[in-house]
This record gives structure tokens, sequence and C-alpha cells, in this order.
């Protein structure tokens, strides 16, 4: 498909090709995380803590949303003393009962994985915290059983609708919840700075922003008529990896994978000899001779360098593979994207290596000439398992 490189210079152009405005929810984060903490505490996220902190919390996420439950886990990390495990869909694990917190997440209210756990937590006498529509079918389960119920603030855009592009509105009663009971040390100053960095984020990657000087629309480019291999160099990365790749297929149609190091370095560099990855005369090839395949892009995740004050042996150690591996791509002839989170709290540079991917994503499903918010395929299956 031919890339329209110059609607990215375009902003009038760029209106008219996203009706359903989801630059504009994008750029909409910053909002969407102040409203989402006013939204928490007037539900009453600290009615968690009443019986004391719990014993394991499960997250229900899927689709748009599924990286919820992937932000908690991570920022509990592996010492946590408290267990966090994801769940997709039913059942819901068998020793989940009333000493635990179930947390379901779902934009619409209405998908059967999270109801469905959400249902069972309550049968069961668990604590519960819902997260999506007020009046939906999850929200009045919470109601029901005196748990607590934060609604999605309604969006301002078709897109925003959308639970993908309204990851924070989603993310950000969780984090409190999690605050809460102590199980993460996201604090709602901490959220104030998230939603900042944020608001930051969509002046630098704003529509009138020309290519040459706007890092989306530059990734954009180089994602483009590509394979994308998405990598990140840990922790923070990995999810943001996760988070990136699933943007790119439902947002762009660009199928992508994902790896985090240090475990999947092995296997992405694998791909640098397989059949997307530059043959030895491509690199002097006339690009205009013959048509080549979509070729491989490795796009690197990167976080920020520990401070002096606090050096991290883990991160030098993972910062060597990770060059490894990029001098292994530069030498296969597999062309390399970087980006790297600026000095923080892990969900301040987890937002923005999102933020610059979610921009990015949408640029370049607009620069193709696709609708970032519907698929027909996507539309095509779901009445399809109806």
């Amino acid at each position: 498909m031919a890339l329209d490189e110059q609607l990215l210079d375009d902003p009038d152009a760029l209106a008219q090709a996203d009706p359903s405005g989801s630059l504009r929810a994008l750029a909409s984060a910053g909002a969407q995380v102040r409203a989402a903490v006013r939204a928490a505490e007037e539900a009453g996220v600290d009615r968690l803590t009443r019986d004391g902190r719990p014993r394991a919390v499960v997250v229900a996420s899927l689709g748009g949303s599924a990286v919820v439950g992937d932000v908690l886990t991570m920022l509990a990390g592996s010492g946590s003393p408290v267990q966090v495990s994801v769940r997709r869909g039913m059942p819901l694990p068998g020793w989940v009962g009333p000493l635990d917190l179930v947390v379901a997440v779902s934009m619409s209210g209405r998908a059967p994985g999270p109801l469905g756990l959400a249902a069972e937590a309550a049968r069961r006498g668990a604590r519960l915290l819902t997260v999506g529509t007020a009046g939906s079918p999850l929200a009045e389960v919470a109601i029901r059983t005196n748990g607590v119920h934060v609604p999605v603030p309604p969006a301002a855009t078709t897109a925003g609708r959308a639970s993908r592009m309204a990851l924070w509105s989603l993310l950000t009663p969780v984090l409190a919840a999690g605050h809460a009971i102590g199980l993460t040390d996201v604090s709602p100053t901490l959220l104030a700075r998230v939603a900042d960095r944020l608001d930051e984020h969509a002046t630098t990657f704003r529509p009138s922003s020309d290519a040459f000087v706007n890092p989306a629309k530059s990734l954009a480019l180089d994602l483009a008529d590509c394979v994308p291999v998405v990598l990140g160099d840990g922790d923070v990365t990995g999810v943001a990896a996760s988070r990136a790749v699933a943007m790119l297929a439902r947002t762009a149609r660009v199928p992508a994978m994902r790896g985090a190091l240090p475990d999947d370095a092995g296997d992405v560099v694998a791909t640098f000899g397989g059949p997307f990855a530059a043959k030895p005369g491509d690199l002097f090839a006339d690009p205009f001779d013959a048509p080549t395949g979509p070729r491989l892009r490795l796009l690197f995740l990167r976080d920020a360098e520990p401070s002096v004050e606090r050096p991290d042996g883990a991160w030098l150690e993972t910062s060597r593979t990770a060059d490894a591996v990029r001098i292994t791509a530069e030498e296969a002839g597999v062309k390399v994207s970087e980006a790297t989170a600026n000095p923080g709290h892990p969900i301040e540079r987890f937002a923005d290596l999102v933020a610059l991917t979610d921009f990015a994503s949408v640029y370049l499903a607009l620069a193709s000439g696709l609708d970032p918010l519907t698929s027909p395929h996507v539309a095509d299956l779901r009445d399809r398992t109806r």
C-alpha cells in the first residue's frame, strides 16, 4: 500500500483523514489521567483497604485494555508481597476468595471475559474493583455487591470511546487502587506528573508539527512497508513493546512481533537471517530496478539510563546485550529505529514510549489511507462470532 508522505505535513488533510478523532483522543491522554484520578477518588477506591491489604490481586483485562494488567504487574515487581496475576477470560482461579481483590476492566462494560470474572468474584465474596462505562453490566455487578466501580468519563470524540485510544482512562483508576492498597507507589502527585508529561508529548507529536521535527511522524515513516520487530530492553520497555505491537496491528494493520531482553534476544536475532531480512545483494540493489517485499525493521525501545548516584548492575548487563543485538542487526542489514525513555518513575518512562508509538501508529494508518479506528475485518469477525 502506497504511503502518502505529504499527508503527514498537512494538518488540514490529516484532520479530514481522521474524522473519528483518533489523534485528538491520543492528545487527550493527560486530561484522561486527571479526570480518572478524580473519578477514582469520587468512587472511593480507598474503600478497598478497609479489610487490610489483599492477599492477591487478579486483573481481568483484554483487547485494547489488555496492557492494564501487564502495567500493574510490572510496577508491583517480582518481589511484591502481593501476588498479581492477569486473566483474559474465565475461569477465575479456584483459590480466589474473600481475601483477594479482583480488578475487571472493560471500556464498554460488556466484554464477556472481565464481566464473567467480576460476577464470579462477587459470588465468592472477593473484593471487587471495576472500571468501565457507567450503567453498564460490569458497573451493576460492582454496585450490587458493594464493590467499587470507577466510571470512564464521556469521550469528546468517537475514537475516545475505543479502549485502545482511552488507555489512561482505564489504567489510571487501577494505578490509584494499587497505590491505595500498598501494591505500588503511584501516588496522585506522581500521576499529576504523568499527566503533564503526556501533555508535553501531545504538543511534540501534534499534527501541525513537520515530520522532520516530529518523532512520531518520523517513526511512522520508518515503519512503512516493513515488518517491525519491537524489542524492549527491560521490564518497563517490554510492556511498552507489547502495547506498541497491539497498536500497530489494530490501528495501522501492520503485523509485528515483540520481545524483551534478556530472554528474547536469541529469538529476535534469529529473524535477521530469515525470509524478511535483507539479502546480501539487497544492500547495493537499485530500489527502482525491481519491487521488493517488506523487510524487517528493529524498533528498539530503550529505558532511561540509571543515575550515577544509583548504579544498576542489571541495567548495565542488559545494556550490553541491547548493544550487541543492535550491532548484529546492523551487520545483517536490518534497519534500526530507537526510542529512549526520559528519566523518571517507571510509569513516567512507560508513558514516554507509549505516547510515541501510539501517535506513530495513528500517523502510519492515516498516511496509508486507513481509518485508525475501524477495521472491516474486525467488524466481520464480531458479526460471525455473535
